[in-house]
């Protein structure tokens, strides 16, 4: 008799609102997609309604609860308003009709909601996300959801931890309620894997400054430290959380750690050139000295040129006193640049010395600070702008 009547639309009342209980809730975060900034949930609800339509005389059916197939009867929808993709399924082909028209079933809801999770605080990220379940509605008719319990369950999900999630509603709409899910990523991982790494190079291209300026062994380290460093950020491309209205920061710590080891690198390298030849330090004296070397060659070459017009018959001991006066110039000159070239020595030991307490103080104060914005700023972002 209940099929038969084939009551498939919502039910009528003098109100035109019919009222939806919701007496117990399931609510579950599947898992996080950081790179697509998506929540993917699941509910379960049990849904409890009257259908006066459906009531029946006990004194004529003597039964006071029947199963009718879902099929048959209205059921209501349950709509996550925010949710991309939104699937409602029925829990049983069944559901159980009172005899005072009082119908319970249970629905599973999967949905894929697009929340703009704050990631500026990777690896320390924690943030909120509504997931606005809704009824089919219109303005003075349609459904009106009567929320009760709702439970959390599976909190933990990969990375990322579903803290408390809790019924609420935007002030003075009866029409939009919403679950805040408080979401907190376990930075444990991504720490080690992402944020770690890049302190420990920095640390070792630091460290390197205690290999000797000569010899090229500082300069090979420091080039391999940055290829790996790059190599590094390429293979965990596809890690770093995707783009949003709060970038990760962590890429601009990236970028700032690889200007450091680059700078440090080319840093090296120009000092290494003064501690062996000078080269930068001894530019600007080359250049200024360069005319004058030029103009004692051509007095050299005008005194070798008259020698040679004028033969003088020299004695053994002038010719022998002048061989002695050329192997002590040579001497002198040798003992000339050694002294310079050690001059350069001290200066690029100087200059690399006060570098590396300038490298060390300001990189330490950088991953300090850097470390503090990522625990402690709140990039600030508004969940609800799907509501208008």
């Amino acid at each position: 008799m209940l099929i038969d009547k084939e009551y498939l639309s919502q039910p009528q009342n003098e109100s035109c609102l019919q009222l939806i209980r919701v007496p117990f809730m399931e609510y579950q975060t599947l898992s996080v997609d950081t790179k697509n900034l998506r929540l993917i949930s699941r509910l379960q609800a049990s849904l409890v309604w009257i259908d006066e339509e459906l009531a029946w005389d006990t004194s004529v059916y003597p039964f006071d609860e029947v199963v009718l197939p879902v099929s048959k009867i209205w059921t209501p929808e349950l709509h996550v308003t925010n949710g991309i993709i939104t699937n409602m399924k029925h829990s049983s082909h069944d559901l159980l009709l009172s005899s005072n028209g009082t119908v319970r079933h249970t629905v599973t809801i999967n949905a894929e909601i697009g929340c703009e999770v704050n990631m500026f605080n990777y690896p320390f990220a924690a943030d909120s996300c509504p997931v606005a379940i809704q009824a089919w509605t219109a303005e003075g008719c349609g459904t009106e959801l009567l929320l009760g319990d709702l439970k959390n369950v599976g909190n933990s999900h990969g990375d990322w931890q579903t803290e408390h999630a809790f019924y609420a509603r935007i002030i003075n709409r009866n029409d939009r309620n919403y679950i805040m899910v408080q979401l907190r990523i376990k930075y444990l991982n991504p720490f080690i894997t992402l944020f770690l790494p890049s302190i420990l190079i920095v640390l070792a291209d630091a460290i390197s400054f205690a290999l000797p300026l000569g010899g090229g062994e500082r300069n090979c380290f420091k080039v391999t430290l940055v290829l790996s460093f790059t190599m590094f950020l390429i293979i965990l491309n596809n890690e770093i959380p995707g783009d949003g209205h709060c970038s990760p920061i962590i890429r601009t710590h990236f970028c700032i750690c690889l200007v450091f080891l680059v700078f440090s690198m080319l840093v090296s390298m120009v000092l290494t050139g003064i501690a062996t030849e000078g080269s930068i330090l001894s530019l600007c004296c080359t250049k200024r000295s360069a005319p004058k070397r030029t103009a004692n060659e051509e007095e050299k070459a005008d005194e070798e040129t008259k020698a040679d017009i004028s033969v003088v018959p020299l004695d053994t001991s002038e010719e022998h006193t002048r061989m002695l006066r050329k192997v002590v110039s040579f001497l002198e000159d040798l003992g000339a640049q050694q002294l310079k070239r050690e001059g350069y020595q001290k200066i690029a030991k100087r200059i690399d010395e006060i570098f590396f307490w300038l490298y060390l103080i300001f990189g330490s104060i950088y991953f300090l600070a850097m470390t503090y914005v990522m625990v402690h700023y709140t990039c600030p972002v508004n969940h609800f702008d799907f509501w208008y």
